[in-house]
Order: C-alpha cells, then sequence, then structure tokens
C-alpha cells in the first residue's frame, strides 16, 4: 500500500492510533503510536525516539556501560508494506519501523537493518533465505499468588483442545486478518502450553511476522482473560517454549530451492550446499545462542534430553538435534526441504537471531564447511569420547557463557557491525549480571510477562 492508501484506509476503518513497533536489544517488542491526523506527516518523517532505548535492557535500565543515555534521536520510520489493522486493538493499527539517522542513513544498532543487510548479503551469492518461527506458549491466568496454567492437558490431547478452543480460534482469526497465513496448532507437552505455527516468508517478512505473532497471541490472550506467555522457561518444572527456526535457501527468483537434492541417495535430501550450511551453523553455534537464546532464562530449557537441544550436533529427524532436517512432504519433497534450528526462543530479537542464521549459513557456504555424518540417536546418550572423536561440543550453559563466545566470533561480530554489536552485548551482559543476583522465583516472574 502507498502511504496515502495507508492514510485512507485507516480512516475509512474509523483507526485512530497507528503503532510504530520496533524490537529491542533485549527482545523486548516496544513502540510508539501516532493519531491518525498526523500518520501521513509521520509515515515520511517518523516518530523520535531516543538512542538510549537501544542501550535499554529488558529491565528497563540503562546498561551501567551504556553507549547511549538522554542524549541523541534517531527516527522510527515505518515500512508501509507491514500496515495491518489490529483485530484485538479496536481503533489501531500497526507498521514495523526501521530506525533512522536524522541524516536520513540507516542507525547502525537497527535489527531490522542488520536482517536487510544480511538479506542483501546473500542476494550477492545468488541465494534468498526464507524462514518461519515456529512459536510455543502457555496459557495462564493470573492470581494474586502469581500465574496458573489453564488446563493441565496433555501432550496432543484432545482435552487440550477443547479447553483452549475459543482463543486458540480467536488468536488464527486475527493473524489471518493480518495476513500470516495458520498451517498447524496443537496442545504442547505442558499445562497449558500450545503450538500454532505460521507459513514461511521471505526472511525481512518472516521476522516481521514473528513481532506481529508475539503481539496478536498476548493481545487476543487478554481479551479472553488470560495470560500468554512466550518465554523459554515460565516454570521451572514445565515443559520449555521454543520458537524454532524453520529455514530454506532459495535462487532469488525463488523457482528453485537450493537446499534440496534430488539423488535418492543424498542424505536427508540435503544438497552439497545445504551440507555446507548446516556445517556453518555448527560451526557458529557456541556463539548464535548468544543471538538466538539470549536470555538467563533461556538455559533452564538448553538441557539434555529436553528435546530442544544441547549439543552442536544435526540430525535427520531428530529432536534432540541441535539443527534438524525435518521430513519432506509428499506433494512438494524440493520446496519443503528445510532445516530447523532447535535452540531459539522468543526472547530473542527474531531480526538479529534469523540474521545471525543467515551470517553463520552463509560463511559455512562460502568455506565449505562440513558438517559430518549425521547423528541418528540422542547426542546426549554418546560417551564423552564418542562426542568428542565425532565433534560435538556441550552448548554453553549460561548466557554469559554464550555472550563470550559470540564476542570471540569474529564472522557474527563482523555480521553485526560495530555498533550494533557493542551495544547488543552490553545490553546482554547486564541482564545476565542483573539475573545472577536474584533468585530463581525473580528471574521466573519476569520472564513470563515480557515474552
Amino acid at each position: 500500500m502507498t502511504p496515502e492508501e495507508i492514510v485512507r484506509t485507516a480512516e475509512e476503518q474509523g483507526i485512530q492510533l497507528v503503532r510504530f513497533l520496533y524490537c529491542d536489544n533485549g527482545g523486548v517488542i516496544r513502540g510508539k503510536s501516532t493519531h491518525v491526523g498526523a500518520l501521513a506527516r509521520r509515515i515520511t518523517s517518523g516518530i523520535g525516539l531516543v538512542k538510549g532505548m537501544q542501550s535499554f535492557t529488558s529491565l528497563d535500565s540503562l546498561a551501567p556501560d551504556a553507549t547511549y543515555g538522554p542524549v541523541g534521536e534517531i527516527r522510527l520510520v515505518p515500512d508501509p508494506d507491514t500496515f495491518v489493522i489490529l483485530p484485538y486493538a479496536p481503533r489501531s493499527g500497526q507498521m514495523i519501523a526501521n530506525m533512522v539517522e536524522l541524516d536520513h542513513q540507516p542507525w547502525a544498532l537497527d535489527p531490522r537493518h542488520f536482517l536487510q543487510r544480511m538479506v542483501a548479503a546473500a542476494g550477492a551469492q545468488g541465494l534468498a533465505f526464507d524462514a518461519a518461527f515456529e512459536n510455543e506458549f502457555f496459557l495462564a491466568y493470573r492470581r494474586d499468588d502469581g500465574f496458573v496454567p489453564v488446563d493441565r492437558s496433555l501432550c496432543f490431547s484432545g482435552i487440550g483442545m477443547e479447553s483452549t478452543e475459543p482463543v486458540i480460534q480467536d488468536i488464527i482469526a486475527a493473524l489471518t486478518d493480518q495476513g500470516l497465513t495458520v498451517e498447524l496448532s496443537h496442545p504442547e507437552l505442558g499445562w497449558g502450553q500450545q503450538e500454532l505455527s505460521i507459513r514461511h516468508a521471505p526472511a525481512l517478512r518472516a521476522a516481521d511476522n514473528q513481532v506481529t505473532y508475539r503481539q496478536t497471541v498476548r493481545g487476543v490472550a487478554a481479551q479472553h482473560g488470560m495470560v500468554a506467555s512466550l518465554a523459554p522457561k515460565p516454570w521451572a518444572d514445565q515443559a520449555g517454549s521454543g520458537a524454532h527456526l524453520h529455514w530454506s535457501i532459495w535462487n532469488t527468483d525463488h523457482s528453485s530451492n537450493v537446499l534440496a537434492d534430488s539423488d535418492p541417495g543424498a542424505v536427508g535430501g540435503l544438497s552439497e550446499l545445504g551440507r555446507h550450511a548446516v556445517g556453518g551453523l555448527l560451526e557458529h553455534m557456541p556463539g548464535l545462542l548468544g543471538l538466538t537464546t539470549p536470555s538467563t532464562n533461556s538455559f533452564r530449557r538448553l538441557q539434555p534430553h529436553f528435546w530442544s537441544s544441547a549439543y552442536t550436533a544435526w540430525g535427520i529427524e531428530n529432536r534432540e538435534a541441535a539443527v534438524r532436517v525435518p521430513s519432506r512432504y509428499w506433494d512438494d519433497e524440493a520446496g519443503s526441504t528445510n532445516l530447523e534450528l532447535k535452540a531459539s526462543d522468543n526472547s530473542a530479537n527474531p531480526y538479529i537471531a534469523l540474521g545471525g542464521v543467515i551470517a553463520a549459513a552463509l560463511d559455512g557456504i562460502q568455506r565449505g564447511l562440513d558438517p559430518g555424518p549425521p547423528v541418528d540417536e540422542d547426542p546426549g546418550n554418546l560417551s564423552d569420547d564418542e562426542r568428542e572423536r565425532r565433534g560435538i561440543r556441550r552448548f554453553p550453559t549460561t548466557s554469559k557463557e554464550a555472550l563470550d563466545e559470540l564476542e570471540r566470533d569474529e564472522v557474527l561480530m563482523n555480521a553485526l557491525g560495530k555498533g550494533l554489536a557493542t551495544e547488543y552485548l552490553k545490553v546482554r551482559h547486564a541482564e545476565a549480571a542483573a539475573y545472577a543476583e536474584k533468585d530463581e522465583a525473580f528471574e521466573l516472574d519476569q520472564h513470563f510477562f515480557k515474552y
């Protein structure tokens, strides 16, 4: 839609406020709203935002060594292609914004621009990434003494379908109204836990869709008197929730999935390029976790035998592997060839997480990295000697360790760029230090309602 069409549509639909949203270095979705009367001007000139917001942690405090504070401003400039009317927020609309310097140049700390740069880097090699975040979340009621799951249903159970039917149907309708295609929905392992997946899209749109998804799930749940948590581990004694990142690589006109190999003998149906992409992810996995599972809460989920991955292994339909090669659909084997990163959750910024995955995959492709043979069992059941022989490493076990690995990873740091890399690490290290001083209850409570 053109800016003129957006304004006209908003006025015709009785919209009063349009939100300009972004996701910050702490993985928190934030934004500002403009009144429809000023929308035409704001689409062009943006809304002012103090630079210090990209130095804010998820605890709403500046990182102790923050580069930015109360001085300096950028503009939130919306992408007109992302305009939607919000079904769960009467008289409100939404657009996803880029962070732009006052001289009209992209701000170095803009996570969305980082992903745009990675998309361009792939395009320069004749490649285009598609992706989808496969989300799990909990539905709960708020009580005086905390949060209570909406049910105690079992994994995939019919009881869990019936107990959440009204809210899940409304979530699906709201996502559909905003242009997202829902593909699958079912109760998951935890009490009150659901999984609801949406269709893949080109990388930038996939990250935009993830922002819309998170906002929609929480907004619709609130209409039903519920709280939706997409945190990695809302309850210490329940299953964790991932945002499993499915991705594929195509030629630039999207006529051919270059991950796929038609040779019946190809392992997992993967092409040589696909194997190199896997090799890139495994090579960079310790530091990549600092982008895809960056929170203190993330590492409660990334434990051996939790089906969330804990080792740098890959496998065919292996749900304990860091990178899983899903079985292909019979009606479109080449087109449905994709890779799943299990170690991904909603405490991450989707633009930074997906941009990091692209950077790691491109490095693997450029260097021809070989991931070795796929692992056909739980890598946690292998002996230490066997894992060492096969080059399988245990993940970092804390967010601080993952962030330290990220800081040592030259490929990922260079991809982020000095400005974004510096401030991202400051924010995430500050969060890790803050949570290290608090107890488990504080950590769980803080993550529960922020993600």
